[in-house]
């Protein structure tokens, strides 16, 4: 099967292996496949990843309970067994393999494999370039999961790419007083337009008054541009995650008692419902539509655009 495989370098394959099912694991001929800024850290260097990428993905059930349906996947595939999963927390499972990032292959190829209880169905109503945004509309929502956001909070999100843009259009509909922050104004006019507020990096210089901060930047300055910018006792929701070593100094986080929380994967169900009804707009972030056979070049280009898509085979 084709397939765009990262090992070392990127490379676009022919006749890479075609997966087989087995067991509870599902089959799936993807459709179309979204390029994330995991994705680019990933070719970094970012969790010494080798195989195929992708992890955004909507596609075709060929075997299990869906098959011939279209579907989408939760990238964490778990044991079911060890003691995070009988806690319930399969997403934290220490035997898991993850789509696309570790010790699974990816959806930037023909087929793929998932386990059937990974699966969600994506309504009739939803096109592939709508549903293939699941996932990171789910780690939009994962927020408002772990994090308690009242409507008189002062939120900021920090970042004006794609996962940025998403945050923003999820907690807007909780609180009015939200800002993001980020430094392309071709990309904060989409959420302008939006009624959402924004602002340039540097506008909001010593101002340390916001409640949550959403670090959405994709970059190792983000950590330190949130923590000049939230107030002692507030929360820094981290979304980020970069390559390589970051160091930054711990103090503040003691001084003025900052709860930092990690956010990663979120619900499917709700990210579903959401695109479904319209709640998100995801349409404006398309920017780009691209075979397989130019992964390479989609990649590049999901450097400076907003979202780039791979149209990996057609229903």
């Amino acid at each position: 099967m084709r397939a765009l495989l990262l090992d070392g370098q990127v490379s676009f394959r022919p006749d890479y292996p075609r997966p087989a099912a087995s067991g509870d694991n599902v089959l799936v001929r993807v459709l179309t496949a979204g390029v994330c800024e995991t994705d680019l850290q990933l070719i970094r260097g970012y969790m010494g990843y080798a195989g195929v990428l992708g992890h955004e993905f909507v596609g075709v059930a060929e075997t299990g309970p869906y098959a011939g349906r279209r579907v989408v996947g939760e990238i964490n595939c778990a044991c079911g067994g060890c003691a995070m999963c009988t806690r319930d927390l399969p997403t934290h499972c220490a035997n898991r393999t993850v789509i696309g990032i570790l010790r699974h292959d990816g959806a930037f190829a023909d087929y793929l494999i998932v386990p059937q209880r990974n699966l969600h169905l994506v309504p009739e109503s939803l096109p592939n370039e709508i549903a293939v945004f699941t996932e990171p509309v789910a780690a939009a929502f994962q927020i408002l999961v772990q994090v308690p956001v009242n409507s008189a909070d002062h939120v900021i999100v920090l970042g004006d790419g794609r996962l940025g843009n998403l945050c923003a259009q999820v907690l807007a509909a909780v609180t009015s007083r939200l800002i993001v922050v980020g430094k392309h104004p071709e990309k904060l006019a989409l959420l302008h337009g939006r009624g959402i507020k924004t602002a340039l990096v540097g506008d909001l210089a010593g101002d340390r008054s916001a409640d949550i901060v959403v670090d959405c930047t994709g970059s190792h300055t983000g950590l330190p541009a949130a923590l000049g910018m939230v107030r002692p006792r507030g929360t820094i929701v981290l979304k980020t995650t970069v390559a390589g070593t970051q160091t930054l100094a711990w103090a503040p986080f003691v001084i003025d008692e900052i709860t930092l929380v990690g956010s990663r994967c979120g619900p499917f169900d709700r990210a579903l419902t959401a695109l479904e009804r319209g709640e998100v707009d995801v349409r404006p972030l398309i920017q780009e539509s691209l075979p397989l056979e130019r992964g390479v070049e989609a990649l590049e280009l999901a450097k400076q655009r907003l979202k780039v898509l791979l149209q990996v085979s057609r229903e």
